[in-house]
């Protein structure tokens, strides 16, 4: 679960990133708009445009390029035509545009905006969730080593108990040969199978301890609970070591202050809390943006049949008024309509698309425009506050930090005090031990030779077995002990040669 955590916060910093993801756009558009008894008027328009967002100083980038095509269209359909895909026409009008705008702020938004103050955030938040992730896994590992010295004390446990056991089958076969021989009273018999019977319990016990023991250790290790190895029997190789060197609480201090992911994360909530301050102190900032646009214009008017166009003097009305004189009129006097020459389309108007396309390459079809935009929020109470807020925040974390420190000063001592308690419990257990076999050497050659009864063997057989498992206690929590001083160092993977893989890396 915490690796897949780490790995939900990196789609999350994925996401915010894809903010700067360029943006290509395309949309053709058709339009006709009439009225009664007036031109119609019919436009196609095909825009194609490429934003993009520029991290390093907020700018944004808009590239476009528009084409449109306008055409009038009378009522009876007169001066309209529409030829062959290029709509050309003597009343078409075509318009292309290439250009950039470029608007960059020059005073707020400059050193950070809200999409990079995010992306700040979440990329802290990855690291806090890949240290959340580490300690996850320092715990488990913590928790699978104390599992495993509880099994390795469960299967010494259920060997001493066994072999007491034994001992009291033994002492059962003598018994019985002394009541064979006379030498002793039948009344024995019954004393050894009370002891027999109690040791018989200890062994059951013993080895239910094992099952319990191996089955917390299998469930820390094993994913599948179908799996065949929940069927079979674990034996620990590692068997348990011992130093007499004490720890330095002062160097296991410092590689607690160096590695402890919770101090880490109290950190990096640091370094969120720096980033919010400097977004809301920029917000507080006017706003003065720079806002520049660089464009080329193309321009064509139809094809035109004829360049060498003439027109009539007297047309509509005037015409009409022109006739009906000139029916009053003698021929020699009526008034002439002549035709008065006019000057076509330049060849650059003259076209269709292509045309207008090419026209944007002309030395005339530059145009630029350079402007700055301010604003001024008169109060700014949101800017201030959030900025106030996150100050408020800062004070927060700084408190939680002294804290957790103390916090974890506290376990280090505890898990020192606990590793020097440790040993020395293995110092004395080893000791009584040692003395315990002495004096069960000594009640047993008593015994043997008749000085010594059934009931003080036992006594010291149990002594002795006691003093077994004691020892293996004593030696396992000192292992124990010492796990849990490198989990509250944060020290169990350089310790234990354990190399662990990042989420973070398995993404890239």
């Amino acid at each position: 679960m915490a690796r897949d955590d780490v790995r939900f916060q990196e789609t999350q910093l994925r996401s915010l990133l894809g903010a700067y993801d360029p943006i290509l756009s395309l949309s053709p558009t058709f339009s006709r708009s009439s009225s009664t008894s007036s031109t119609a008027s019919n436009d196609f328009r095909l825009n194609a445009g490429f934003d993009k967002l520029i991290e390093r100083g907020g700018g944004s980038i808009n590239s476009f390029f528009n084409n449109s095509q306008t055409g009038r269209n009378s009522q009876n359909n007169t001066s309209f035509n529409q030829t062959a895909g290029l709509g050309t026409s003597s009343s078409t009008t075509y318009v292309s545009n290439l250009g950039v705008n470029y608007t960059q702020p020059l005073f707020r938004d400059f050193k950070i905006d809200n999409t990079r103050r995010q992306i700040r955030i979440q990329r802290t938040r990855l690291q806090q969730s890949d240290a959340d992730f580490r300690r996850r896994t320092i715990e488990i590992i913590s928790q699978v080593q104390r599992a495993y010295w509880d099994l390795v004390f469960a299967l010494r446990d259920q060997q001493n108990r066994v072999a007491n056991l034994n001992l009291a089958r033994e002492n059962l076969r003598q018994v019985e040969a002394r009541i064979a021989a006379g030498s002793a009273a039948p009344l024995a018999r019954a004393e050894v199978g009370t002891e027999l019977a109690s040791r018989e319990g200890d062994v059951l016990l013993s080895t239910q301890q094992v099952s319990i023991a191996e089955n917390t250790l299998k469930t820390l290790l094993l994913r599948d609970p179908n799996s065949p190895e929940w069927t079979q029997a674990y034996m620990p190789i590692d068997q348990p070591v011992y130093s007499d060197e004490p720890v330095i609480i002062e160097d296991a201090l410092k590689d607690a202050m160096d590695n402890r992911p919770e101090l880490r994360r109290l950190r990096l909530q640091r370094e969120i809390n720096a980033i919010d301050i400097s977004y809301f102190k920029n917000q507080t900032k006017p706003r003065i943006d720079l806002n520049s646009t660089v464009s080329l214009g193309g321009l064509s008017l139809g094809n035109q049949v004829d360049n060498n166009l003439s027109v009539s003097q007297f047309s509509g009305n005037d015409e009409l008024l022109r006739q009906r004189i000139n029916a009053l009129l003698p021929p020699a006097q009526q008034i002439p309509n002549p035709q008065i020459p006019v000057q076509g389309l330049p060849n650059s108007l003259n076209g269709g698309t292509f045309r207008s396309l090419q026209n944007l390459f002309r030395t005339d079809a530059l145009n630029y425009s350079v402007g700055i935009t301010f604003q001024l929020p008169l109060r700014n109470q949101t800017a201030k506050a959030n900025l106030a807020g996150a100050e408020i925040q800062q004070n927060s974390n700084q408190a939680q930090m002294r804290s957790q420190e103390q916090i974890v000063i506290s376990e280090v001592r505890n898990a020192v005090q606990a590793v020097e308690t440790a040993r020395q419990r293995v110092l004395t257990a080893r000791r009584a031990r040692e003395n315990a076999e002495i004096q069960n050497q000594g009640e047993r050659k008593l015994f043997d030779v008749g000085r010594s009864t059934t009931f003080l063997l036992f006594q010291r057989e149990n002594a002795l077995t006691n003093a077994r498992n004691a020892e293996i206690r004593a030696e396992t929590d000192y292992n124990k002990a010492l796990s849990d001083l490198q989990r509250a160092t944060s020290t169990t993977f350089r310790l234990n040669n354990i190399e662990v893989d990042s989420p973070m890396d398995d993404q890239k």
